[in-house]
């Protein structure tokens, strides 16, 4: 699903929030390094989708009426076989429409759990003078803990990609911290490059979050995505 695609379905819903589906869809259409996620809307597509994409795996509530998933239930995690993902399925969409009767559920997310690797976070805001700025630092549960942030406005270059980069206290963890393995820095680089050609092609994106990005020896890999739009085209 390109990005045109999820803005009209969304415009047409009348909301500014692209579900997570509709976020890693289109950021996979332009090239994005994002984990694989498709919906489910019964268990026995959970299930099929589980066995594609290869197990285990996370399944998650998609609503346009819940942000925080997490808060009402709607997430699982680990799921290694096949009972495991239609127990999940049946036990997100009770949890959720007990804690938010009125949500219009869309369905239950399916993606494989990635593997762990360095967590970042690269988000993009729109600044009322400045337009789009883009932010990277430490992510996960560490980003609000530490605040380990480097900003720049849009559009970047590669040298600031690679400032930006070397400007949080994290990068020793990209360059291998107590015997772990160095990441993939170029990799970093390149996507903080991604994501600021993305916005700035794409005007209609007022925010984006990716967090956590799980960065490798070899790559990196996003694993949630938000998209918010303008209220405007």
């Amino acid at each position: 699903m390109t990005l045109a695609i999820a803005i009209a379905r969304a415009r047409s819903e009348g909301r500014h929030l692209l579900t997570e589906v509709e976020a890693k869809d289109a950021l996979a259409a332009a090239d994005l390094p994002v984990v694989t996620t498709r919906l489910a809307s019964t268990a026995d597509e959970a299930a099929a989708i589980a066995r594609d994409v290869g197990y285990p795996v996370v399944c998650k509530i998609t609503s346009p009426d819940i942000v925080h998933k997490s808060d009402v239930g709607g997430v699982r995690v680990a799921l290694a076989d096949e009972a495991a993902v239609r127990r999940a399925f049946d036990e997100i969409l009770a949890a959720a429409q007990a804690a938010v009767p009125d949500a219009r559920i869309h369905g239950v997310a399916v993606q494989r759990m990635a593997p762990a690797g360095v967590e970042l976070i690269v988000g993009v805001t729109t600044d009322p003078q400045f337009g789009p700025v883009i932010m990277f630092g430490t992510g996960g549960v560490l980003v609000e803990l530490f605040r380990d942030v480097a900003f720049r406005v849009v559009p970047l270059a590669p040298r600031d990609a690679r400032e930006m980069v070397h400007e949080i206290r994290g990068v020793k963890l990209l360059q291998g911290f107590r015997g772990q393995p160095a990441c993939d820095v170029a990799a970093v680089e390149r996507l903080l490059c991604q994501v600021s050609d993305f916005v700035e092609a794409n005007p209609q994106v007022r925010e984006l979050d990716l967090n956590p990005v799980f960065a490798y020896p070899e790559g990196v890999t996003a694993v949630d995505a938000r998209i918010v739009l303008s209220e405007e085209d």
